[in-house]
């Protein structure tokens, strides 16, 4: 069991699977929303809110890719079926994320993305598969899978400096879809009958940190700042089936946009 004092976890923003929202309005890192697009999507600096030129945008799951106009706009010219994980990247900003269906996707998107900041290290911008491909139909976002999975953890070696006395570290997951956890099954993510699986573990420098219970976008996990050192390592291992005995069956996830940020103490809401 984590204690409580070692992980703290701010959604951001529940995907639509909790709480159906009108996604006409800004969505940005920390999904504020607060004006109207009427015509195309966009994309535009979350702090002076002007467009963003050639931002690439792409659906990696069914291998959708465009890139933002000289006014910061786009266009979604493709069918999605179920929940899928859009991308957001360009040089100088942090990678974005958002989880998204057809009923979202037909609404005009405005995407603010943020500046990257000192010490911002992107760990992983791409979807990254994990899990054993052995998976239900009713498995959550199974039919938006990527592809092949790369096992059942994921691990990468990021360098980054010492942190301040007034600075602390936190690890970002920019979405998360494919979580059969017993939370997503209360909150209706997947429509698995009578089992479910294990949280998704976060581990840093060998030290669990974290779990992922829900699908969602920009999970935060603060890192105990005794854990951080300049030549650190991130390790995600996916849950497994709590009902299934036989064998080791392994759930499969797909995660996005994954960052460490360093931040000042006095941003967060608590001590």
């Amino acid at each position: 069991m984590v204690k409580k004092s070692k992980i703290i976890i701010t959604i951001f923003s529940l995907i639509f699977f909790c709480n159906q929202i009108a996604f006409c309005d800004v969505i940005t890192g920390q999904v504020n929303q607060n004006e109207t697009l009427k015509k195309k999507n966009k994309v535009v600096d979350s702090y002076t809110q002007k467009p963003v030129t050639g931002a690439a945008i792409s659906i990696p799951s069914i291998g959708y890719r465009t890139t933002s106009g000289s006014d910061g706009t786009f266009e979604l010219n493709t069918q999605i079926n179920q929940t899928a994980i859009l991308s957001v990247q360009k040089d100088g900003y942090r990678p974005f994320s958002l989880t998204i269906d057809d009923n979202i996707a037909s609404k005009p998107l405005k995407l603010g993305i943020e500046k990257s900041k000192m010490g911002d290290v992107t760990i992983e911008s791409d979807v990254c598969h994990l899990g054993d491909d052995v998976y239900s139909e009713t498995s959550a976002n199974s039919s938006e899978f990527k592809g092949k999975s790369v096992g059942s953890y994921y691990s990468k070696k990021f360098s980054t400096k010492i942190l301040r006395p007034n600075e602390e570290a936190v690890i970002v997951i920019g979405s998360v879809i494919g979580l059969d956890t017993k939370m997503a099954k209360e909150l209706g993510q997947n429509q698995i009958a009578y089992v479910y699986s294990s949280p998704a573990e976060v581990f840093f420098n060998g030290n669990k940190v974290g779990e992922l219970n829900i699908n969602g976008d920009n999970q935060e996990i603060l890192i105990p700042r005794q854990l951080v050192r300049e030549n650190n390592e991130l390790t995600i291992k996916t849950g497994r089936n709590l009902f299934q005995h036989a064998y080791v069956d392994y759930d499969d996830i797909e995660i996005a946009g994954v960052r460490f940020e360093i931040k000042d103490k006095n941003s967060f809401a608590y001590k």
